[in-house]
């Protein structure tokens, strides 16, 4: 018998087995706060895909936001088909309410490809996540299915970013020429007034982090412009002028080495001032991008050996954290920030608990 047909019949037998064994299995804490958070996410990313669609001029990118689109749409209603089974309340997440489909052109036609890959890079760490601590198998299917997803629209936008001339890849290296071993300490640290080369997964992680920031500085800017008020304006470029100057000193290191560092994207913002969404959108899709830039930094922390580009990393991180705790305070204050799943309060329980005068209770 074939090993391969030997595989898939022993792998549907036990499939077969654990939906019989989970058909009462509650969703796990790790699978009710992912569902949460991806059911936000999407519903921000199928706003935003709704204005581009009103204002995108290139066929080839509108057939790409179509596609993004789609994709966005489908997640969306298979989370509220598996809210609705468990008889949870769907989250309000974000809708036509936030989206002004009257408002001109915010992003040039490029910049919505690359805000789309971007986000779809991110979308692959936080799946990979997910699916980390899934166990329920339609939850389980749902993030495979949502890994492939983003798998394709990573693929589809950086090519097609490519094709429009745009090259978003990391700097060149030569390739090794023999196999060796670290000898001295020298590798990771600064010793003698001499410090090694960067490796590759350090110019990949100073590339990712670049790219990262630049796509929330090209945001921040593009935010500032149109927020309905003097506060998130300010929080807005004060955001931007954070970006610009993480920016900067990952960009030095890039070019101590002679290496490139990937260009800025303020220039494909429009002049406009009029938002094509809320307030809400706007801030929340900050806050977003924040966690991003702090998962991004934490990823490159774990990899990198050379002493000074993980503290920096390590400092530039904790400048984002504290920036976006300002943006929390500040949807906080507006009533803009929906509450995620948490457990249960057992000590306010134990307190209202109408039963207490049955158990011995005066």
């Amino acid at each position: 018998m074939d090993k391969n047909n030997t595989s898939f019949q022993v792998e549907k037998k036990i499939m077969e087995q654990v939906r019989e064994q989970q058909q009462n299995t509650k969703l796990a804490a790790s699978e009710i706060g992912d569902l949460f958070a991806n059911y936000l996410g999407d519903s921000l990313f199928d706003c935003v895909f709704k204005h581009h669609l009103q204002v995108v001029e290139d066929d080839e990118i509108r057939d790409f936001i179509v596609f993004a689109s789609n994709i966005s749409q489908k997640h969306l209603k298979i989370i509220k088909d598996i809210y609705r089974e468990e008889d949870i309340p769907v989250p309000v997440g974000f809708g036509e309410q936030d989206v002004r489909y009257e408002a001109p052109k915010l992003f040039s036609d490029l910049f919505m490809v690359f805000y789309i890959t971007e986000m779809s890079r991110a979308g692959l760490l936080k799946y990979g996540d997910a699916l980390s601590t899934a166990s329920r198998h339609d939850v389980v299917d749902y993030i495979d299915m949502c890994i492939q997803d983003t798998i394709n629209t990573y693929k589809y936008g950086t090519y097609l970013l490519l094709a429009k001339g745009m090259d978003i890849t990391t700097p060149s290296i030569p390739y090794p020429e023999k196999v060796d071993f670290v000898e001295n300490q020298s590798f990771i640290s600064f010793i003698a007034g001499k410090q090694r080369p960067i490796t590759a997964l350090e110019i990949k992680h100073l590339q990712v982090n670049i790219t990262t920031n630049t796509l929330g500085k090209a945001l921040m800017t593009a935010f500032s412009q149109v927020a309905s008020s003097d506060n998130l304006r300010k929080y807005f470029r004060e955001g931007s002028s954070l970006a610009e100057g993480q920016i900067k000193q990952l960009g030095e290191l890039l070019l101590s080495e002679n290496l490139p560092s990937p260009k800025l994207m303020d220039t494909h913002v429009t002049d406009s001032t009029t938002s094509p969404f809320s307030d809400k959108l706007l801030m929340y899709h900050t806050v977003l991008s924040n966690g991003i830039g702090i998962k991004n930094y934490g990823t490159a922390i774990s990899e990198i050996m050379r002493h000074d580009i993980h503290a920096k990393f390590a400092t530039l991180s904790a400048g984002i954290a504290k920036y976006a705790n300002q943006g929390m305070k500040i949807m906080i204050n507006h009533g803009w920030l929906e509450e995620p799943p948490t457990a249960a309060d057992r000590k306010k329980l134990s307190k209202e608990s109408p039963d207490n005068s049955r158990n011995g209770g005066s």
